[in-house]
């Protein structure tokens, strides 16, 4: 088997301060590390939902596993079939193709470090759906970059029966 090697020269400083932040009102996210910057290691955002706020809705990745790290509140997660449900300080990392969704848990907010590895360009993926949460693009434009996002939709009716 082999192993490819990220490749970047020096250590990754992203200042919190100067980190773009992007989403809506009630889901922020701030574009930390994207897969340039890491040679391709890891892409990593910081998420902040609001009470009973939506993150992102059920999909996969078929190149790359996700690890959520709770920073705080607490985030519903949807693992395969399962609902697991995070606190601060807890830690799900879902593998490639495995359905996955989060969203704070009911009557709480939530801060998330996301990171997804290896890394995949990801930063134009969330500003077009802070365009599209803006009304400035139709939803239906996800589906022609789902491959270039390696981000594909699914449905899920347990996800939909936990966020009732």
């Amino acid at each position: 088997m082999s192993i490819i090697q990220p490749s970047f020269d020096r250590s990754v400083v992203v200042r919190g301060s100067h980190a773009e932040v992007v989403g809506s009102p009630t889901a922020k996210v701030q574009l930390l590390a994207d897969s340039s910057a890491t040679g391709g290691a890891l892409s990593t955002v910081r998420v902040t939902l609001a009470k009973d706020a939506d993150g992102a809705r059920p999909h996969r990745h078929d190149a790359s596993a996700e690890m959520f790290y709770v920073l705080d509140g607490a985030v519903q997660v949807l693992s395969g079939s399962d609902i697991v449900t995070a606190e601060r300080g807890d830690l799900l990392v879902v593998p490639p193709r495995m359905a996955h969704a989060f969203a704070a848990a009911r009557g709480k907010s939530a801060e998330l470090l996301i990171v997804i590895t290896p890394g995949v360009e990801r930063f134009e993926y969330f500003r077009k759906l802070t365009r599209i949460a803006a009304g400035q693009e139709p939803p239906e434009t996800l589906r022609d970059v789902q491959d270039l996002y390696d981000t594909y939709f699914l449905s899920s009716p347990e996800w939909d029966t936990a966020r009732r």
